[in-house]
Parts: structure tokens; C-alpha cells; sequence
């Protein structure tokens, strides 16, 4: 019995991967695409409930546009400038920064090729900020809205990840393990990998040299639990926030929480390895002890720390503002 899924050989990065002159066309551009236009539908339903109204003021359009224009530049920039100088380890583009905004290499189109969601949310607030600031906006109300509509536009870029068959997971023997094309191979006259790959149903021959394990489809975890489940959780308890802010801090806890834990089933890049960990040779491929963390991991738990801060510095202001009234 095969207890595994192969990925579908008809998925391809490229969405007319048959017509050379349309190569540049990719699925996961299409993903962004498909990701900003949910988040601005959810912006948009939050507008028409009064989120963002004050008491002399309804918000039109056209403000809401400018506001989301502004956050999403800021994401991308900060995507493809933290992605560059973080998880590059070659440190190519501190030698040549100019590149970082270069969509080709050889002499072939890659687009940007590689986006950091951490640095994306540095980004997004960053421009949120300066967009409230210059207009004259109350910030953390504005950006309790936009946290509410990021995380199911976040699935599609998740989708976006399996649909290039990258960003996928260690090994597994679970039944939905999928074996990615571009996945490391293993040799197959290794003992455990023998092992390993009868306990997935896979048939090892003699003339087999090396194989490719079934892996965790990290990406779908994420695009569930950090899209789908994220934003189901701000959506439900957007009316009840006891203070503004507050949705702004429960997204970057609830992601950070999420992702801490999926980054065990997920394979850390190569080149970056772990930050901490007990053995200098534990592998990658597979979670060995949960005292090994990686990069990702660390930047969660540190988004967990300042969604708390906020939480606690709010609260301390909404405390001295009611013992003032009370006064």
C-alpha cells in the first residue's frame, strides 16, 4: 500500500508553461494578485460596518484605497528588502543593493524572487503608520482593520508556495506526505532510508540509487491554520476588542503562535540552517528535537513578544485614561 501522494505533475510554476513567450506568467504572481483583492474585499466590508468611521467623519473609497495602497507597498518592499539582506547568506546584495530590485538573472526573467513575510510586516507597517500619520488618522484603529483582512488574503500566498512546489516540509510517514519534485534525494543504500521509505509503502529495487521521501505539505498547513483559521478567529472577535489595537496585537500572536509550531514540520532553508540547537549535525530534513529552532521560529517568538507589549502598553493607557475620567 503507497501511503503517500505524489505531487500532481500537471501543477507547474508557470501558468501557460507551454507557451515560451507567456514563461513569465507564474501562478504564484497570480497568488498575490488574488491575495490583495480578498484583503481589500474584507477592508472593504470592515468599511461598510463603520470600523473606520468617526464621529464627524464617514470614510469614503477612496481613503481606503490610499490606506491600502500605502500598506501594501510598504509589505512589498519590505518583503524583498528583509528576504535579501536576512536570508541571504552569501550577502550578494550588501555588496549589491541595486540588484535587490532587479527582476532578472542570466539574463533570464525571474521577477523577485523571494519574499520575506516578516519583513513584509515590518513593511506593511511602516506605510500603514506613515499613512496614518500624514493624514491625520487615529493609527491602531486603522491598522486593527488591515490585520483583520491580511490573513485570508495570506492564504493565497501560501497556495502560491505548493503551486511552486517550493517552501515544503521534512519527512514523513503520514498518509498525506507528498513527494515534491524538487525535493532533496536520499541514497538509497542508506539503512534508515530503507526503512523510512517501506514504512511510506515505496518499493525499493537494486538498481535504485536514490529516492524521494514523502514530505509534510507545510504550505497547506500554513495557508489553514495562519490564513484560514487566523483570520476566522479576528473576524469573530472583531466587535468585541476591548481597545484599538488590540486586533493588531491578537494577529501577530496568533500568526507568530501558528507558525511557531508548523515550523517543525517545516524544512528550514538549507543555507540558513538552525539558530539554535544542541547538535551542530542535526539534519534538516527531518525534526530530531524540538530544541532545535530556526530562523522563522526565533522572529515569531519575537512577534508573540510585541503583540503582548502592545496588549500591555494599551491597556496601561485605557487604565489611566478611566482612572482620569474617573477622577
Amino acid at each position: 500500500m503507497f501511503l503517500s501522494i505524489n505531487y500532481p505533475s500537471w501543477i507547474h510554476p508557470q501558468i501557460f508553461p507551454n507557451v515560451p513567450a507567456l514563461g513569465f506568467l507564474r501562478w504564484y504572481g497570480l497568488m498575490y494578485i488574488f491575495a490583495f483583492a480578498t484583503a481589500y474585499g474584507i477592508l472593504t466590508l470592515l468599511r461598510k460596518e463603520g470600523t473606520l468611521d468617526s464621529k464627524d467623519h464617514k470614510v469614503n473609497d477612496d481613503e481606503l484605497f490610499s490606506f491600502f495602497a500605502a500598506g501594501v507597498v510598504g509589505l512589498l518592499l519590505g518583503a524583498r528588502i528583509f528576504s535579501c539582506l536576512i536570508y541571504d547568506p552569501s550577502h550578494m546584495y550588501l555588496k549589491k543593493p541595486w540588484l535587490i530590485f532587479w527582476p532578472f538573472q542570466n539574463g533570464q526573467f525571474t521577477g523577485l524572487a523571494g519574499m520575506s513575510y516578516h519583513g513584509g510586516v515590518i513593511g506593511g507597517f511602516l506605510g500603514m503608520l506613515i499613512w496614518c500619520l500624514s493624514k491625520k488618522k487615529p493609527v491602531w484603529k486603522w491598522i486593527d482593520a488591515m490585520c483583520i483582512a491580511i490573513p485570508l488574503g495570506y492564504t493565497f500566498g501560501r497556495l502560491g508556495n505548493f503551486l511552486n512546489g517550493e517552501l515544503y516540509g521534512r519527512i514523513t510517514t503520514m498518509p498525506w506526505g507528498m513527494i515534491f519534485p524538487a525535493a532533496e534525494r536520499f541514497s538509497a543504500s542508506k539503512e534508515w532510508v530503507q526503512e523510512f521509505a517501506a514504512e511510506c509503502g515505496i518499493t525499493l529495487t537494486e538498481s535504485t540509487r536514490f529516492v524521494n521521501l514523502p514530505r509534510h505539505p507545510s504550505q497547506l498547513y500554513e495557508a489553514f491554520f495562519e490564513g484560514i483559521v487566523t483570520f476566522l478567529i479576528l473576524f469573530f472577535i472583531r466587535k468585541k476588542k476591548p481597545f484599538d489595537g488590540f486586533m493588531g496585537a491578537m494577529y501577530i500572536i496568533t500568526y507568530g503562535f501558528f507558525r511557531f509550531f508548523i515550523e517543525y514540520f517545516r524544512e528550514p532553508d538549507m543555507d540558513m540552517g538552525y539558530k539554535i540547537s544542541k547538535d551542530p549535525n542535526a539534519p534538516l530534513y527531518m525534526n530530531t528535537s524540538f530544541a532545535n529552532i530556526s530562523t522563522g521560529q526565533i522572529l515569531c517568538l519575537i512577534m508573540i513578544f510585541f503583540g503582548l507589549v502592545i496588549i500591555g502598553v494599551q491597556l496601561f493607557k485605557k487604565y489611566k485614561k478611566n482612572k482620569k475620567i474617573s477622577n
